[in-house]
């Protein structure tokens, strides 16, 4: 059927299924790594009780039949090894039915382990990843042609994803509006990179110019990715270059790497690369389900769109359990002064004064002030950002922050394996507190003379000493 089969998109198929792949294996590895010490038997979130509390209706989980840490295990390298098999070309060896089942194993996998993991899955591209994913099971592989409307859908998502973005930031801080959003946001966000120091650090006109091209990015290129061609694929292209400025200046997990993947879908790359001989045509059955597929999101799309249209716009809010279509949006405010949680041991069995306190250093958010911001992107550590919101309230840890504090007393080797040191490797600390500090970065002179990254003042205590 020529209105539903788009050869030439078959190379941006191509990096589109490989690019979805690469992120499920990112998510896949870091649940493998991180998930057992954060909300496995012995969790801070322990998903045994959750799942207790809520019903399969509400969280629908394989995990509902049985949970053990091995069980996840299993679940978690499984995906991990079928994320692989994918990004390396596993799709189109197998027959379109097999290829469709595997991105289907994919998405449901991914979403057993979204829909117990609590806070530490409370982003919203774990949610954009779900959908994504979702929809590239109607993308065929190399036995049809791209179907048409399944990149449509597609380029729905990234039109959704971009546009609340862009709207929670017009409708939210007025910093936006004034464009001097970035003159704290490199600085204040969750995990800043390699570059941030380097980007806060570029005149005022320039942060004035960031603020305003992603207003032009967000607000009206979007629009521009159902226009024929070669509009659409500008449009994608604008979408691209400031997903990898933003890419360069901070840690956003897969946000900025699938935005990009997403993009793919709204390219004409036929330019690059003579298309295949034409497969044979679509099956039927598959111009139907896809036909069924649209449909469905037709409808579930009711409440996303009626959310952005409304004044009082939610960020990043699921509709229904299986996050098939879902609402999007990041900073719709910028903090404007950055704090840390720091948590700090000692062995002495009585505090006095006197006492020295030895810090335990994360891997990603900021600690030590002479210690350079690292790239993990697009890989995610939970509990760094999850240390980030808990800077801004308490409220934000006040389920998982004492027994992360029990957890180091007791020297728990899963819970340390997410750290970047242990200071007390031969005997567990006596006693573990945590005090806030604000970070700012260094002037340019500071840095000179110090070689910091970070200027830090101590503000309070935030969790006084807890006993062994």
């Amino acid at each position: 059927m020529e209105w539903f089969d788009l050869p030439d998109a078959w190379l941006s198929r191509l990096l589109l299924q490989r690019g979805l792949a690469a992120v499920y294996l990112m998510g896949f590895l870091g649940a493998a790594l991180q998930f057992r010490p954060l909300a496995g038997e012995r969790g801070l979130t322990p998903a045994p009780g959750y799942l207790r509390r809520v019903p399969f209706r509400r969280a629908p989980s394989l995990f509902h039949l049985h949970y053990s840490d091995r069980f996840f295990g299993a679940v978690a390298w499984t995906g991990t090894a079928g994320s692989a098999g994918l990004l390396l070309g596993l799709g189109d060896l197998l027959p379109l039915p097999a290829a469709m089942a595997a991105w289907a194993v994919l998405w449901a996998l991914y979403l057993s382990i979204v829909n117990i993991g609590q806070v530490w899955y409370s982003f919203g591209w774990e949610s954009l990843l779900l959908e994504a994913g979702f929809l590239a099971i109607f993308l065929g592989n190399d036995d049809i042609s791209p179907p048409r409307v399944t990149l449509l859908l597609l380029i729905w998502l990234l039109f959704r994803l971009e546009f609340g973005a862009g709207l929670i930031k017009w409708r939210g801080d007025t910093c936006w509006r004034k464009l001097t959003c970035l003159r704290y946001h490199h600085e204040t966000q969750p995990m800043p990179g390699p570059l941030s120091w380097y980007f806060h650090r570029l005149p005022e006109p320039l942060h004035r110019a960031e603020a305003a091209a992603n207003h032009v990015t967000q607000l009206l290129v979007p629009f521009l990715l159902f226009f024929p061609q070669p509009v659409a694929t500008v449009a994608a292209a604008i979408v691209v270059i400031t997903q990898l400025w933003l890419v360069a200046s901070g840690n956003f997990a897969w946000l900025n790497w699938l935005t990009i993947v997403l993009a793919l879908a709204a390219a004409d790359l036929s330019f690059l690369l003579a298309p295949p001989s034409p497969p044979p045509g679509t099956p039927v059955w598959f111009t139907a389900a896809t036909l069924v597929l649209a449909a469905l999101v037709a409808v579930l799309s009711y409440r996303p769109v009626r959310n952005l249209l409304s004044p009082r716009q939610q960020m990043n809010r699921s509709y229904d359990s299986l996050h098939l279509v879902n609402t999007y949006g990041a900073f719709g405010t910028v903090t404007r002064r950055r704090h840390e949680v720091v948590l700090e041991g000692t062995t002495d069995e009585v505090i006095t004064p006197a006492t020295r306190w030895q810090e335990y250093e994360f891997r990603g958010k900021p600690g030590d002030p002479a210690r350079m911001p690292r790239q993990f992107a697009p890989y995610h550590l939970r509990l760094d950002w999850l240390m980030w919101f808990a800077a801004l309230s308490p409220a934000y840890a006040r389920a998982w922050l004492r027994p992360l504090a029990r957890r180091l007393l007791a020297n728990h080797r899963p819970t340390l394996r997410l750290l970047r040191t242990n200071p007390f490797p031969d005997r567990p600390p006596a006693h573990v507190r945590a005090r806030l500090y604000h970070y700012r970065f260094t002037t340019r002179a500071e840095r000179r003379a110090t070689g910091d990254w970070w200027h830090r003042t101590p503000v309070r205590e935030y969790l006084p000493p807890l006993p062994r």
